[in-house]
């Protein structure tokens, strides 16, 4: 990690390095935050849409000059959500870690920790859906026009992610098949969860009637399916680095 932080959080003479997953998660575990997918994300609960409004307003600027490119939220009645993210795809680094800390001590100095399963309901995720193909480069442009989306920041090649551009629907990656496999989804959906949430929403699925067909690539992946066969991979950042 290249410079020492200043007191206000920043990383002098720019982000430094990209950080490893298990560097990341280590970082914020105890903060409230939860890395997921290449960000970080994290929950607060709260009253009606005036406090939510103005609980964001004051994090925005504990974010500072930075948050337009990496801070989103999401308000809600009763919940706010946040993602820390990088400008780009190259990942995380310390100047998101700084962001992170300053926006944990901004909220517990307003007497509201960051707790990432504000609600009750479940913990922060991020949804992707894959879709199997044998020609990755012709049917991506496909995905590309009839979602509206775009080339994943600091990608856009024929293989690569396409994403929301406003941030709010899941990410499509493209998964490449050796030979045409008409007995098998082509389509499927992957949860990506807390690394330590994982085997408790694995149990749960599988309570409700699911099937485990794969933990071979597990912590990075299990593969599990509905009663029908209908896919779906719990995914972690483990495994991955």
């Amino acid at each position: 990690m290249t410079g020492e932080m200043t007191d206000d959080g920043v990383v002098p003479g720019g982000a430094g390095p990209v950080l490893s997953g298990t560097a990341v998660s280590e970082a914020v575990g105890g903060l409230g935050w939860r890395y997921v997918l290449g960000s970080l994300r994290t929950s607060i609960r709260l009253g009606p849409m005036w406090q939510v409004a103005e609980v964001a307003t004051e994090l925005i600027r504990a974010c500072g000059q930075d948050a337009d490119s990496c801070l989103l939220l999401d308000l809600r009645p009763g919940r706010l959500e946040l993602t820390l993210r990088p400008p780009d795809a190259a990942g995380l680094t310390a100047r998101e870690l700084a962001h992170a800390r300053m926006i944990a001590t901004t909220a517990a100095e307003m007497g509201l920790p960051l707790e990432p399963d504000a609600g009750g309901w479940r913990t922060v995720q991020t949804l992707e859906i894959a879709v199997d193909a044998l020609s990755i480069a012709e049917i991506r442009p496909f995905w590309k026009a009839v979602l509206g989306y775009t080339d994943e920041p600091g990608a856009g090649g024929p293989r690569d992610p396409i994403v929301d551009p406003l941030a709010q629907g899941p990410a499509v990656w493209f998964q490449q098949l050796s030979s045409p496999r008409p007995q098998r989804n082509r389509l499927h959906l992957d949860v990506s969860v807390p690394h330590d949430e994982a085997p408790g929403r694995i149990r749960a699925a599988l309570a409700a009637g699911g099937t485990l067909l794969s933990d071979a690539r597990a912590p990075s992946f299990w593969i599990l399916a509905d009663a029908e066969g209908n896919e779906v991979c719990v995914t972690t950042w483990q495994g991955r680095d």
